[in-house]
């Protein structure tokens, strides 16, 4: 197993990491530094992307590329790593290999072939808004997750009290892990192969997105041709940087910022529909 490591510097990590989804669709691990961020990739020798590919994704930006081979027992390193995680003191993202969170909401998600297992800033801001929906009143009824990956947003939504509940993903292979995830939670998922880059996700009153700015902004194109608006929706996945923009491109369609939360660089949204659209 090799573990491919691509530094950038800090301004370009959004974009780095969106084109370097497109050489490693499973997902990318990253860390940060001083003056640096650093995304990696693993595989089998032979199966990881080449230097020219990383260039080419990386614009320029490229700080430096390295390549280590993954110990033997880096399965067992990789159960480790993966630890439960609290969200707003309400929700427990566990992978199954830990007991339940007493007193917590509980959402088991194993790492698998799909981003998500709840670690991620982006993540944790989405759920603290759908918390803070559901302790307004508002956690039922019908909600969309726009790029689901391993599902844990579509999962913990379903367990905080909305249904049905839709997923969606560009990725066969993160619909069968969302859908495997489900499973293990006992919940159901609607799933749909769809790449929000090219076409209209499917709407529902309510709609979470942890997507990359880029798409955000792409998913409130489509919504311009749409019959109807969600009545609130979660965005999250963009950069603290990018908030304004992407705020900007769904208060057009009158989807107004009602809420903003940030945490080390990462920014989410809670936008309503004005009640004239």
């Amino acid at each position: 197993m090799i573990r491919l490591a691509v530094r950038c510097e800090p301004e370009y990590a959004e974009q780095v990491m969106t084109n370097l989804l497109e050489l490693a669709p499973n997902g990318l691990e990253e860390e940060r530094g001083p003056g640096w961020v650093e995304f990696a990739i693993y595989g089998p020798p032979g199966e990881v992307p080449e230097l020219g590919e990383l260039q080419a994704a990386a614009g320029g930006s490229l700080v430096d590329v390295i390549t280590t081979a993954v110990p033997d027992d880096w399965a067992d390193r990789w159960a480790d790593f993966h630890r439960p995680i609290e969200v707003a003191g309400r929700i427990g993202i566990r992978p199954s290999w830990w007991d339940p969170q007493e007193g917590l909401t509980d959402v088991v998600v194993d790492p698998g072939r799909a981003f998500g297992t709840g670690g991620h800033p982006t993540t944790r801001l989405s759920l603290a808004l759908l918390v803070e929906l559901e302790e307004a009143g508002e956690g039922a009824g019908p909600i969309a997750d726009w790029g689901t990956g391993s599902g844990v947003l579509a999962i913990a939504a379903a367990k905080l009290g909305w249904g049905p509940v839709t997923g969606c993903d560009r990725e066969e292979a993160s619909l069968e892990t969302a859908a495997a995830n489900a499973e293990a939670n006992g919940v159901k998922l609607a799933l749909e192969r769809v790449d929000v880059r090219e076409q209209l996700p499917p709407v529902a009153p309510t709609v979470v997105a942890n997507l990359t700015g880029n798409l955000l902004r792409d998913c409130a194109g489509h919504l311009a041709e749409a019959e109807e608006l969600p009545e609130t929706l979660v965005c999250s996945g963009m950069l603290e940087s990018e908030i304004e923009e992407v705020a900007r491109a769904f208060s057009g369609l009158g989807l107004r910022e009602s809420r903003r939360f940030t945490e080390h660089e990462w920014g989410a949204l809670l936008l309503r529909r004005d009640r004239g659209t």
